[in-house]
């Protein structure tokens, strides 16, 4: 009895490691309609283009665990002015395809249908629709994020920094993968959890 006992308590604190919600630690995007846009303005600014120092990952959950990923191509620009974002004209597009899971079968498992359905849907887009600078150096970034064929604005917060050349902007939220029509669950002993942590390091250099 004291051995069963005692394997319980050791054994305790990793289940509940292993059963814990990345997305519990992390701001919840706000989520609504599309927003149109007739057009983009630049404000005088001048276009940073991203570098190949920028990252665009993600952290899956179950209840059994987590998995990190990413996507290894993208593209996309900032308008800035005297270290700020500027105007409506930020942009990114992602090669779905270039997908990637910390487990090689998830990779091939999250490009098929029951996820990111690359073959139907080979990009996903965030169109920024706005910036709201909350303190000097935070903003709430708003945008049309286009995944799995749904579009929807979602707001979240972010810090930009501007050193020497470069500007960076870092951001860590999470999504609902419902609300763009991604509602694979899993096995039914093993349940994948509906938020999505999606974390944005992005550099971006002055346009050649």
């Amino acid at each position: 009895m004291k051995t069963t006992l005692l394997t319980l308590a050791v054994s305790a604190p990793i289940l509940f490691v292993s059963c814990e919600n990345p997305a519990d630690k992390t701001t919840d995007a706000k989520v609504s309609a599309a927003v149109e846009k007739s057009g983009t303005t630049a404000e005088n600014g001048i276009k940073y283009v991203f570098t190949p120092a920028s990252q665009v990952n993600f952290v899956g959950s179950k209840v059994t665990g987590s998995h990190q990923g990413g996507f290894k191509a993208f593209t996309g620009h900032f308008t800035i002015k005297d270290g700020a974002p500027v105007g409506n004209d930020h942009k990114a597009v992602i090669d779905m395809a270039s997908t990637f899971a910390d487990d090689e079968k998830l990779t091939g498992h999250l490009k098929s249908p029951d996820f990111f359905d690359i073959e139907k849907f080979p990009q996903a887009t965030f169109d920024v629709t706005g910036f709201k600078k909350d303190s000097e150096t935070t903003y709430t970034v708003s945008g049309n994020f286009t995944l799995h064929g749904q579009t929807k604005n979602i707001s979240f917060p972010a810090t930009v920094n501007q050193s020497g050349d470069a500007v960076r902007i870092d951001a860590k939220f999470d999504i609902n993968r419902k609300d763009f029509g991604i509602v694979y669950a899993g096995k039914a002993d093993d349940l994948i959890r509906d938020e999505v942590v999606i974390e944005l390091k992005l550099e971006a250099t002055p346009e050649a």
